[in-house]
C-alpha cells in the first residue's frame, strides 16, 4: 500500500488566506502609524500578525493519513498513532463537521482531515477511508 493522506480543502484555504491578509495589514498599520508609534511598538503590531497566522496554521494543518502501520490523525495540535488493528470503523452522522473514529477500545476520535463542507471530495474520502479500515482494521474480524 502506498502512503494516502485526506486533507481539508475550505478549512485549509480560508485559514492561509486570512493569515496572509492579518500580516499584510498589521505590516501595513505598522508603517503607516503616525511619529509617536516607536520602532518596537511597530514590531510588535507585526509580531502580532506574524502569532495569529500561526494559530491560524494551526488549525489549517488538520489530515489523516493511512500507511501500511496504520493511521495517523493530525487534529490541529494533537497528533494520534492508530495500528490498523485498533480500528473499528468511521462514521459521519448527518450534519457533523467532521467524521468519528470507532476504536477497538470503546472510544472515538473526531478526525478533523475530512470536513463535511468539502461536500463530494469528503463524501469520496470517507468512502475510502472506510474501505481501508474495514479491509485492515479490527472490523474484518467480526
Amino acid at each position: 500500500m502506498t502512503t494516502a493522506t485526506w486533507r481539508p480543502r475550505r478549512a485549509r484555504i480560508v485559514p492561509y488566506v486570512l493569515a496572509a491578509v492579518v500580516v499584510l495589514s498589521m505590516i501595513v498599520l505598522a508603517v503607516v502609524m503616525p511619529a509617536p508609534w516607536s520602532l518596537g511598538d511597530r514590531i510588535g503590531l507585526v509580531a502580532i500578525g506574524l502569532v495569529v497566522a500561526g494559530v491560524l496554521h494551526i488549525l489549517a494543518r488538520s489530515r489523516v493519513t493511512a500507511d501500511d502501520e496504520g493511521l495517523t490523525v493530525v487534529n490541529g495540535l494533537l497528533t494520534h498513532e492508530y495500528e490498523w488493528a485498533e480500528l473499528l470503523g468511521i462514521t459521519m452522522s448527518e450534519g457533523a463537521p467532521w467524521p468519528t473514529l470507532d476504536l477497538a477500545d470503546g472510544s472515538t476520535v473526531a478526525i478533523m482531515g475530512i470536513q463535511a463542507s468539502d461536500g463530494e471530495r469528503a463524501n469520496r474520502a470517507l468512502a475510502e477511508l472506510a474501505a481501508l479500515i474495514h479491509e485492515r482494521g479490527e472490523a474484518k474480524n467480526h
